[in-house]
């Protein structure tokens, strides 16, 4: 059976700042692209024949540098693109902290269950982004698949595979420009083992 890689984007200047980038067009930084080079020389001997990405502008150009690398097209796939929380893009840490207080405090003691109108859950980024994957092990006909996302994303993809609760969330822990190797496991079920 094949392996999916996942790799989380090139650091962006609101990773550095603290923000929460959401949904807006934020682009990759100087070191960002240079973390995604890396990761594409890193992952030239793998069996790679696909590369997907969401449509967010820095996981486009961190999946682009990456294909480059290893010659291979990227495919947009709008399942695997970063939670929507509109009225906290752009936003510091700080900034929702001040103008969201009891939103926050759930999202950070209790993010499986922060829920509000007009927004994702963990379960619906969950599911959309675990049946995209699903479709992609079914259909990737022996060759390896590399996916490039949000941290919010290959956490819950990491939490599935491993057979975790999202309440587990937060002890998933994935930098910019980490790759993680999701194939079958020895005994049965997934493995998920970092790079």
């Amino acid at each position: 059976m094949p392996s999916i890689y996942l790799v989380r984007h090139g650091i962006t200047p609101a990773n550095k700042e603290n923000r929460f980038a959401g949904r807006t067009g934020e682009e990759l930084d100087f070191e960002g692209i240079e973390q995604v080079r890396q990761v594409g020389a890193r992952l030239r001997d793998k069996k790679i024949g696909a590369v997907y990405c969401g449509p967010a502008k820095r996981t486009l150009q961190s999946a682009e540098i990456i294909g480059s690398r290893l010659n291979i097209p990227v495919t947009v796939l709008p399942e695997l693109d970063e939670i929507y929380i509109p009225h906290w893009d752009s936003l510091t840490k700080d900034e929702i902290r001040q103008q969201y207080g009891a939103q926050y405090s759930t999202w950070l003691s209790a993010p499986q269950n922060f829920k509000l109108p007009g927004c994702e859950t963990l379960a619906q980024v969950q599911m959309r982004a675990v049946e995209a994957v699903n479709h992609l092990f079914a259909a990737s006909r022996q060759q390896d698949v590399l996916i490039v996302s949000h941290l919010i994303v290959l956490r819950c993809l990491v939490l599935y595979f491993k057979g975790f609760a999202l309440n587990d969330f937060r002890s998933i822990k994935i930098d910019n420009g980490y790759i993680l190797q999701v194939s079958e496991g020895d005994m049965g079920g997934m493995s998920v083992r970092c790079l």
